[in-house]
């Protein structure tokens, strides 16, 4: 199966979800387990704690599914942020149980997330992004988004569009240079 109808699946499984379907949740975790429960391991190194914090986040997609929106992100980048959000959060629990200093002492733990400046900077540089995109043709749109963000090699996308690969790589070569145009 590729990528996109991967992709599509799990969007389907997670509507469902939305919905109470307890099958689209079991197909949910069936398709995402292994790599979530990879991204928890990652961030607690410890089995149980990532076992623990698996369980959280399928408890959460079961509660928040329906917040699910498939135009602003794909379904794993969703599932992977919750994952990562949970994971994070139970290591600074973890760390401040075992810190335990005094509550004084709190106004002085710097806080690791942007300024709100930063953030806004942030998404006004990401939809330049997406309207640059949108200007480009169909077929440069589909080989980039294909390339970068779906990982899809150029060979693979000459394949699937039926273009030989050294046209592949012109387009995207083109689109690349376009792009640095439309951003620059």
């Amino acid at each position: 199966m590729d990528v996109e109808a991967n992709r599509k699946l799990l969007a389907d499984a997670i509507a469902r979800v939305a919905t109470g379907d307890r099958g689209a949740l079991q197909t949910t975790y069936r398709l995402t387990c292994a790599k979530l429960f990879g991204v928890c391991l990652r961030i607690c190194r410890q089995r149980e704690e990532a076992e623990d914090v698996l369980q959280e986040v399928y408890l959460l997609v079961w509660r928040k599914a329906a917040s699910f929106d498939p135009a602003k992100a794909s379904p794993m980048t969703w599932l992977i942020a919750i994952a990562r959000n949970k994971a994070i959060d139970r290591v600074r629990t973890r760390s401040a149980a075992r810190a335990g200093g005094p509550v004084d002492l709190a106004a002085e733990v710097p806080d690791g997330r942007p300024l709100a400046d930063d953030a806004l900077e942030q998404a006004e540089v990401t939809q330049r992004l997406h309207d640059c995109l949108d200007g480009l043709a169909e077929h440069e749109q589909k080989a980039l988004r294909g390339a970068f963000f779906d990982g899809v090699t150029y060979d693979d996308l000459a394949q699937r569009m039926s273009v030989p690969l050294g046209t592949m790589k012109s387009w995207i070569r083109r689109a690349m240079l376009k792009l640095k145009a439309c951003l620059g």
